[in-house]
């Protein structure tokens, strides 16, 4: 089957006459445990729920695929309470003191806050080097593990997944992938040699902008178990409510992708004809340094792009013009979001950068509202 039909038909339950198609979610705390405990997969909801199997399932199946070798496998994943929850998870079941990492100096903001603040400080040693131009492969000897973000967040930067996974094995070391930006139906990290995908799934892969979850996926039955621990002790449970709403959410999914690819590349090619704008950053441009490799790794360009205007004021004026893009950060929403990123701090970008997250509203209607939020800049 084809993707969107597995992933609509993955949300489904059993064919039974008399039951619903989707079940609800599974409230409970303890569960009946009689006998042997080992019995049953559910004892305490801080280790496992059925709602949570639902979803990881369907999380499962959609990061499954094939490898460069042609040999198929089977993934396995895990939800948390965050996407944060779900990279913590690796770092703190895979790093100990003395072990090496080597991390994007341009990845995701609050992943470098942690390792820098809190794991660098019980001993891990913390190497950097930027996305573009695969620089981090020049880092790998010793290290434990190889943290990857392509593309960035947010200057949009592409890296070749499956060369430097190789490279790494090669060291000795495990890979994880930050996949939230294109999710595993825009690129699968597991197929191109990645041992973890990690996500926040409150992004493009539920779409709503109403949810707060992550996952990590697998295809070690080991990774899983020492994640599954990890998650049991430090208790980065997900609900349930938030569980069953994830899991009714990625039904849509093919369906939002596809629209909000097709508006970033329509308004990323329409931003490129603008002397107000001097740059713009998306790798399906094939101006874009790291289109040839995004081409190779991505299925979809993923629905975020970012453009640089001359100043905080140019940019203070876009926004405030604009009637159809609103004002937040995160994305992969349905709606069309934009925000001036230096505002946060934290990331190396030009005080009129923008990160744009584009939603599915018609491409006509949006293009019109970022022509004239343009037109206002003097």
């Amino acid at each position: 089957m084809r993707d969107a039909t597995k992933i609509i038909r993955s949300t489904l339950t059993r064919t039974a006459a008399g039951e619903p198609l989707h079940s609800g979610p599974v409230f409970a705390a303890p569960y009946h445990t009689p006998g042997d405990s080992s019995d049953t997969p559910y004892t305490y909801a801080r280790a496992h729920n059925p709602t949570w199997t639902s979803l990881e399932k369907a999380i499962g199946q959609m990061e499954s695929g094939q490898l460069a070798s042609g040999e198929s496998y089977i993934a396995s994943a895990l939800v948390f309470a965050s996407g944060m929850a779900a990279c913590t998870a690796v770092f703190g079941a895979i790093l100990r003191p003395g072990d090496v990492v080597v991390l994007p100096s341009n990845a995701y903001y609050t992943a470098r806050i942690l390792l820098q603040e809190y794991f660098a400080k019980m001993g891990v040693v913390l190497r950097m080097a930027p996305t573009a131009g695969n620089a981090q492969a020049e880092l790998l000897e010793g290290i434990r593990l190889l943290w990857i973000e392509s593309p960035s967040n947010p200057g949009m930067e592409i890296c070749d997944i499956t060369m430097l996974c190789d490279k790494a094995h090669r060291a000795g070391a495990l890979v994880a992938v930050d996949n939230t930006t294109p999710t595993p139906l825009g690129q699968l990290p597991l197929s191109l040699g990645a041992d973890f995908s990690v996500a926040s799934d409150s992004k493009a892969m539920t779409g709503h902008s109403d949810l707060l979850l992550g996952h990590v996926a697998v295809r070690d039955p080991e990774l899983l178990s020492k994640i599954d621990h990890w998650r049991t002790l430090t208790g980065a449970a997900l609900g349930p409510m938030e569980a069953w709403l994830a899991l009714r959410s990625i039904a849509t999914l093919p369906l939002r992708l596809e629209r909000s690819c097709e508006n970033a590349q329509r308004i990323a090619e329409f931003l490129t004809t603008r002397s107000e704008v001097e740059s713009v950053l998306y790798p399906g441009l094939p101006t874009h340094p790291g289109h040839d490799i995004a081409a190779k790794q991505m299925r979809y360009f993923g629905p975020v792009l970012s453009f640089v205007l001359r100043d905080k004021a140019a940019a203070e004026v876009f926004l405030t013009t604009s009637s159809l893009l609103t004002d937040a950060t995160s994305f992969g929403g349905v709606t069309t979001t934009a925000e001036r990123r230096a505002k946060w701090g934290g990331d190396a970008v030009a005080d009129g950068f923008i990160r744009m997250s584009a939603g599915c509203e018609a491409i006509e209607d949006l293009i019109e509202d970022i022509a004239q939020a343009l037109d206002a800049i003097r």
